[in-house]
């Protein structure tokens, strides 16, 4: 299934998504379906104010919860690790 048919647009999403400053720095980011700003023909992802389109190369949840558990099982959860302040 083509996944401009998965969502809807005024759907909220929650995605994991890496630091562009820091690769080995990654969050859950709740972000938004809306038309495609450069192409109304497809869906975009909106996340800090920026435009990404709707695509495979994001892991993209449809609940917040989905979305953790993945995180946690692909990076640990943040007890499991030596980071303190």
């Amino acid at each position: 299934m083509d996944i401009n048919q998965q969502f809807t647009p005024g759907q909220v999403v929650y995605m994991i998504i890496r630091n562009p400053h820091a690769q080995d720095v990654a969050n859950v980011q709740q972000a938004a379906v809306v038309q495609n700003p450069d192409n109304p023909d497809e869906l975009a992802l909106f996340l800090h104010e920026t435009y990404f389109p709707l695509s495979e190369e994001f892991a993209i949840f449809e609940t917040e919860e989905e979305a953790e558990q993945t995180f946690c099982e692909a990076f640990g959860s943040p007890e499991d690790s030596d980071y303190y302040g």
